[in-house]
């Protein structure tokens, strides 16, 4: 026996197939949306790599410090004002960042730029805790890429609050041991340690006989990834909006049926 024929089933299915190709092609332009973020992501990385080496002084123009060039500071680090970075992983591993201020001058404020001098991993249970080995206390020649910031992690404990993420007020603190925090403002780290930052960081690369590591993570670049991801959402927002074009035009020939 066949049912009787419902106008608000009808209006329902319209309406939920209505719904699923909005929904579905929102999501396929997000995806877009995400492929061009990366794809200027890339473009940005390409762009730097391909500058010539940029030398790091006190008077460097910020328009030259572009992020993922290659850059090279010479100076003396300021090991007592070290900060560790935590939560910071390399392949599966926990572990930590080393951040570490080189001075550029000896004016008052002395200039710096704050370079990350590399990973190394959290002591395993039961084991010593992991000290930060000391950065050389002779003048030095780094090398390595710039980056706009200290790459930062997501904490929901600290959402709305200030950027220090638990940085001390003043630096260096009382006992020598570098703080360890989760995130690194370079504002709130240059009011810490009084020193006139470049507004980058270094990234230190190559070999320099300590015991850290220096394959620094980067960016997510894969935007055809998401151009795919689009396909299939556009692909299900045609299928919704061809099921609605049916359900429509049935109920259309029902109502001209005698």
């Amino acid at each position: 026996m066949v049912r009787p024929h419902s106008t608000a089933r009808t209006l329902a299915a319209l309406l939920l197939l209505a719904i699923a190709v909005f929904v579905l092609a929102s999501l396929g332009r997000w995806q877009l949306h995400r492929a061009a973020e990366r794809l200027a992501i890339l473009q940005t990385i390409e762009s730097g790599r391909a500058q010539a080496p940029l030398v790091l002084t006190p008077a460097t123009p910020p328009a030259q410090l572009q992020p993922w060039r290659p850059a090279q500071a010479s100076g003396r680090y300021r090991d007592d004002l070290t900060v560790v970075l935590d939560n910071r992983n390399r392949d599966g591993l926990p572990g930590y960042w080393i951040a570490t201020p080189l001075l550029l001058d000896d004016s008052n404020p002395p200039s710096a730029v704050l370079v990350l001098r590399g990973w190394m991993p959290r002591a395993a249970p039961g084991q010593p805790a992991a000290v930060a080995p000391p950065a050389p206390v002779a003048s030095q020649s780094v090398t390595g890429e710039l980056v706009e910031r200290v790459p930062r992690l997501f904490e929901i404990w600290h959402f709305g609050n200030d950027p220090e993420d638990g940085l001390p007020k003043r630096l260096p603190v009382d006992g020598g041991k570098p703080p360890t925090v989760q995130n690194l403002d370079l504002t709130a780290y240059a009011g810490a340690t009084g020193l006139r930052l470049l507004p980058a960081v270094l990234e230190q690369r190559g070999e320099v006989g300590d015991t850290l590591k220096r394959d620094w993570p980067q960016p997510s670049v894969d935007f055809n990834q998401n151009r795919g991801y689009a396909l299939q959402w556009f692909g299900f927002a045609t299928i919704a909006g061809i099921a609605f074009l049916v359900v429509a035009w049935r109920a259309l020939r029902r109502r001209r049926e005698p």
